[in-house]
């Protein structure tokens, strides 16, 4: 008898993968990530106690393990094969200890494998060569989970009672928040410099143009700020008009530029970010499909190798792969005489090394495209190019450099060209980081000789300015924080997430821009506790966590030092009062609040306007309270208008010029909103009149005014007259569906911005804007939509058919619809089996009618029982009345007739709702009898 192997991986895309390239002898299962986790409140981690850590199940952590420990009972071999970093060690541990603790092993031998990618050959490879858990990587893991626990439950408490309205404080997220609030400060504070540069089209001997720029001044090299006004350039354009030039010197120099290096988390983030405008968390949730599995012809296949690495080296089988494709398709002048190697940068040895990579480099994109949403079709398509072209030559350049000297040698022109020799690699692939592109790095300089004269036939001045830096975007923010060594690669997305989720950040097109409760904790944080948000610091410990990982240093030691002087820094924040934190964020945040360094209170005008702390959170006030009751939200605008600052009353933003309506910005119950004129309210004699004669409910005909919802990211003080107007002119027609000939719109509604095609909708993206987003991108979109409703995915006769559902496949015949097995195959499910389902759906229908039918004849019987005693009580009881006193027998009628209304009413309660109809009737008829 062959032994039972139970392999237990993290998700289940990956399990059914996983299934069929395994025999009968293997159950697959998932533990759907983490089972378990610290509970969310004190004392899940006791420093106390040596660092004691308390584990409690997840969500339905529990239930997962369940089911794993019902399986691996009578197992006699179980394989935990989840993720190959440091979080599927993680993973992969904390299943084994839940097995544990309800004793479910029994004779079962336990061992780790891990596989790059999920296809059959690395999985059977895997199989091959099992190892015992590593316990460096999980150590390091629970000193980063107890870290960031005692991180945050520990400074939370301290934002919570010194800063109220904030929200919690995280290990990695704070500095990246402060990375973000620095460059804002650096932009506020910023003063453009002036600056000037000269152009000239110079006209060659044979008529041709030659484009220069102005390099030398008097005799001096040009430096950014020798113009610095227009009068500085005035000069310089009559030395040159006054002047004569020739052709100096000339230079021609061959240049080659090498391709990158295969992907590795962070940079494809960045790459996807910059070319397919798609965020962090976006870009690694479509990894993650094409990494666990996607349906291809028929076959289910693990696409790309896996996607939390920051190795660069590719395997042997790849390079071959890349190699013979570049030979066959392109020719031996685009290959190497050698592999190209690449250096790997990871400082963790224990991390996955390899590349993000296809498993297959022979699967072209094109030929898969129709099994890959529109996402996972672009980055796979990314990741293929890039794989491949970091396996191609090097492009080849020409670049010339002449110089025109005027006849003194007191000024030089100099024109600068690159023409492409050999694209190499660029026939493939770009890194898109500066925009650069062939077609620009081809820029051609017509042929001159030395000493050839040459005249000026243009001269062209340019008024610049200094640019302040630039707000960091998700690319340039995940690059940044692998600079300084801060996070992992595969903790970037969910960094990013959090300042948003906590409204601490919000993200403007492509742009991060810090709220002003993101600021204020910045703020706080680097008061007061300076050094826990210190690049260095953090970078340090991510290093020391490294060491843990590496078996160099031991995890305990690093939570000791950390929880030593974290306490000391934590307890001299006790006699702290709000009035010194407030003081404290006034004199650092006033410029920012108050650029133009104006705090008198608009209202008393003998008050100062400055930062207060309230239940709520912050906020500017008068410092003349109460005195003053003069307040308004936190803003950089400084708007001076009690009336508009807190958006109570309405803010007209300017006159539409079509209708010279006002166009308003109000606050309504759900939010903020905007209106094209003035609501017109009626006079009540007028509004009763013109109610006269209409029925109840009827809906009044005074037009209202049009108004459309501010979304979310939507800046009220930030709105322009000019985007007001274009939402309010919501929905816009986008362009014409050429699948169906049919118009898409776009539009805000209750639930946010939306496509629209037909019957069908889809919610727009944070990353896309309503006003902005072009044809091809809404049809990807809605195609996503299409796909995610019922569709048959087989035809298997007789009627039935397997249709994908929203919560899965299922079966349908008529009305008739049966739920498939979790572990049915479509691709293997038969006519059969299917009626088996289909017979058993329906007789479970038809019982239950059955059931519903009798239980409602008994009630309906039972009912006319009990209605048809009670009138005959009920008229006896007024047959005896003294007929004497007709008050009397009036009353006595009255209270019959009550009496039997509440019966009815405590009877219907009791009935199910389908014998409603027939108790009705019931009804009707006893209520006749009592009348006579």
């Amino acid at each position: 008898m062959s032994d039972k192997t139970v392999v237990i991986v993290e998700s289940p895309a990956k399990a059914k993968t996983i299934n069929k390239y395994l025999g009968q002898n293997y159950t697959v299962l998932a533990s759907f990530g983490h089972v378990r986790d610290l509970p969310p409140k004190d004392g899940s981690v006791r420093p106390d106690e040596d660092f004691a850590m308390d584990w409690a199940f997840a969500d339905k952590g529990k239930q997962h393990v369940d089911e794993i420990a019902k399986a691996v009972k009578n197992a006699d071999h179980v394989l935990l094969a989840t993720d190959p970093d440091r979080e599927g060690e993680a993973i992969a541990w904390h299943v084994l200890e839940s097995l544990k603790i309800k004793k479910a092993l029994g004779h079962a031998d336990v061992k780790r494998i891990t596989f790059n990618e999920v296809t059959k050959t690395a999985i059977q490879a895997a199989i091959r060569a099992p190892r015992e858990l590593d316990q460096p990587l999980i150590d390091a893991y629970m000193a980063r989970r107890a870290l960031d626990y005692l991180f945050g439950f520990t400074l939370s408490p301290v934002l919570w009672r010194k800063l109220p309205g904030s929200k919690s404080a995280g290990r990695v997220q704070s500095v990246a928040l402060r990375l973000i609030c620095d460059r804002e400060a650096e932009i506020e504070v910023f003063k453009p410099e002036e600056y000037w540069t000269i152009e000239s089209d110079m006209q060659t001997a044979s008529g041709n143009i030659l484009k220069t720029r102005l390099v030398q001044l008097d005799g001096k090299k040009l430096e950014k700020f020798t113009l610095k006004n227009a009068q500085d350039a005035e000069r310089a354009v009559s030395l040159i008009n006054s002047s004569r030039f020739k052709i100096g010197e000339i230079e021609n120099k061959k240049t080659k530029r090498h391709p990158a290096a295969p992907f590795t988390t962070s940079t494809l983030q960045q790459e996807a970010s910059r070319k397919l405008n798609m965020g962090a968390s976006r870009t690694m949730r479509t990894a993650q499909r094409l990494y666990e599995g996607v349906s291809v012809n028929g076959e289910t296949v693990g696409l790309i190798s896996y996607m939390r690495t920051d190795g660069v080296t590719l395997s042997q089988d790849a390079i071959d792969q890349a190699r013979g494709l570049i030979r066959d398709v392109w020719g031996t002048n685009y290959l190497p005489n050698e592999p190209r190697i690449y250096k790997n940068k990871a400082k963790n040895a224990q991390e996955a090394h390899e590349a993000i990579r296809p498993t297959d480099m022979r699967r072209r994109p094109e030929e898969i495209a129709h099994a890959l949403s529109d996402d996972e079709r672009r980055l796979y398509e990314m990741i293929w190019k890039r794989t491949l072209a970091s396996q191609m030559e090097s492009a080849e350049f020409n670049q010339m450099t002449v110089d025109v000297p005027s006849d003194d040698q007191k000024i030089t022109f100099r024109a600068t060209g690159s023409q492409l020799l050999f694209d190499g690699f660029l026939k493939v692939y770009f890194e898109d980081t500066d925009d650069v592109t062939a077609d620009k790095d081809d820029i051609r300089i017509p042929p001159v000789k030395k000493d050839e004269k040459i005249a000026v036939d243009t001269v062209s001045p340019s008024q610049h300015f200094t640019q302040p830096p630039p707000r960091y975007t998700e690319a340039s923010l995940v690059k940044k924080l692998e600079e300084l060594g801060i996070g992992r690669p595969s903790t970037y997305a969910s960094i990013i997430e959090v300042l948003q989720s906590r409204e601490y950040v919000r993200l403007e097109g492509k742009t991060f821009i810090p709220e002003d409760r993101g600021r204020i904790v910045t703020t706080f944080l680097n008061s007061f506790f300076n050094r826990y948000v210190e690049y260095d610091f953090t970078a340090d410990l991510e290093e020391k966590l490294d060491d843990v990982s590496d078996d160099r240093l031991n995890w305990k030691t690093v939570l000791k030092n950390f929880w030593g002087d974290f306490t000391d820094a934590i307890n001299g924040t006790k006699d702290l009062t709000i009035t010194q934190v407030i003081d404290n964020l006034n004199e650092i945040l006033q410029p920012h609040f108050f650029p133009t360094g104006d705090t008198t209170c608009p209202k008393c005008s003998t008050g100062t306007l400055g930062l207060r702390l309230g239940k709520f959170g912050a906020f500017i006030g008068c410092s003349q309270y109460p005195e003053c009751s003069y307040t308004r939200k936190l803003s950089v605008s400084g708007l001076e208008d009690p009336e508009t600052e807190l958006l109570e009353g309405d803010r007209t933003l300017g006159v539409d010029p079509a209708t010279q309506l006002p166009v308003l910005l109000k606050r309504g119950p759900y939010g903020l909103y905007l209106q094209l004129g003035e609501e017109i309210k009626e006079a009540p004699a007028e509004k009763e009149e013109k109610t006269k004669g209409k029925g109840k409910g009827k809906k009044s005909d005074t037009p209202k005014p049009k108004r459309v919802s501010l979304s979310r990211g939507m800046n009220p003080n930030e709105l322009s007259l000019e985007e007001a107007l274009k939402l309010l002119s919501l929905p816009r027609e986008v362009g014409i569906d050429p699948e169906t000939d049919e118009m898409i719109y776009a539009g805000i509604g209750r639930f946010g911005p939306y496509l629209k095609l037909g019957s069908i909708f889809k919610s727009i993206p944070r990353d896309d804007n309503v006003l902005e987003i072009g044809l091809n991108r809404a049809i990807s979109l809605l195609a996503e939509a299409k796909a995610k409703g019922p569709k048959v995915l087989k035809d298997l006769g007789s009627g039935i058919t397997v249709q994908r559902g929203r919560y899965g496949p299922y079966l349908k015949k008529g009305r008739v619809m049966a739920n498939l097995p979790k572990d049915a195959d479509v691709d293997t499910f038969s006519l059969e089996q299917a009626k088996e389902l289909i017979a058993a759906k329906s007789a479970k229908g038809s019982k239950a009618k059955t059931t519903a039918l009798t239980e409602e004849k008994k009630s309906v019987s039972s009912e006319k029982k009990a209605t048809a005693k009670k009138t005959s009580a009920e008229k006896t009881k007024v047959e005896k009345a003294p007929s004497s006193k007709t008050s009397t027998k009036k009353s006595g009628v009255k209270k019959a007739a009550t009496t039997t209304s509440a019966s009815k009413k405590t009877s219907a309660k009791a009935m199910p709702k389908k014998s409603t109809t027939a108790l009705a009737k019931s009804k009707k008829t006893t209520s006749k009898k009592s009348a006579l």
